[in-house]
Order: structure tokens, then C-alpha cells, then sequence
């Protein structure tokens, strides 16, 4: 079966419940560039991949990572979000070390931390 995708662009999805809130955090926090704003979404450009935050309601919070980035420098992306206010997650059951970053048996450094409305991201070093 032919690929019907392939050369179709990716674009990632958030939720939030107040856009303006979100704005901040994934633009000034984050660093990400904001494309467009209106009464439904945020759109930010962030390194090639649209990432569109959409206005609900409700955010369901499934407790899993729905959003992650590949870092080159794990430890120092974990201090420099912490001077910007980003508390990292522990997990019960996982070992990190004291930046909050856990190390796979694969050898790969994950970290995790939430956005304002709970969604679980992550930042993953890959040696």
C-alpha cells in the first residue's frame, strides 16, 4: 500500500483553558515564536513543527507525556526552565536525580514537567 503522509507536515496540538496563560508559558517560558492568536488557539512555530494550543472547556489530563522535545544538554535546558519558574515532576517509582532527570536503561535522560493546565511534557537527552 502506497504512504498517503509522507510529505505532509506535522502539526502538534495542546489544550488549555486560558489562552492567554498558555500564550506566556509556551511562548515566553518555553521560548517558542507566536504565529497567530485568536478566540480558539495559540499557534506557535516551534522548530519546524506548528504547535497549535486550543481553547477548551476542560483539559483531560490523561498523566502521560503528550508533548516532548530532544535536548542536546539535558541538565542545563532542566536549569535554565527552573530560573523561568518550570517545576520539574518525580514520579513515584522512578529514579532521578536531583535535576528531576531519570535515565532509561537505554542509556536516554528524560525529564518531565507540566504546563499551567497539566499537560505532561518532557525533555529527552539521547546519548
Amino acid at each position: 500500500m502506497p504512504p498517503v503522509l509522507e510529505d505532509a507536515e506535522l502539526v502538534a496540538f495542546a489544550a488549555t483553558t486560558d489562552l492567554d496563560r498558555a500564550r506566556d508559558f509556551y511562548g515566553s517560558v518555553l521560548g517558542f515564536e507566536l504565529v497567530d492568536q485568536d478566540e480558539y488557539a495559540c499557534v506557535f512555530e516551534a522548530n519546524g513543527t506548528t504547535l497549535r494550543v486550543n481553547q477548551v472547556q476542560d483539559v483531560a489530563t490523561p498523566g502521560y507525556t503528550v508533548l516532548g522535545w530532544y535536548v542536546g544538554d539535558i541538565v542545563d535546558t532542566t536549569r535554565r526552565l527552573t530560573e523561568r519558574g518550570v517545576g520539574f515532576l518525580r514520579p513515584d517509582g522512578i529514579e532521578q536525580d536531583e535535576f528531576g532527570v531519570w535515565t532509561a536503561p537505554g542509556g536516554a535522560r528524560v525529564a518531565w514537567f507540566s504546563d499551567p493546565d497539566g499537560n505532561v511534557l518532557s525533555l529527552t537527552e539521547v546519548s
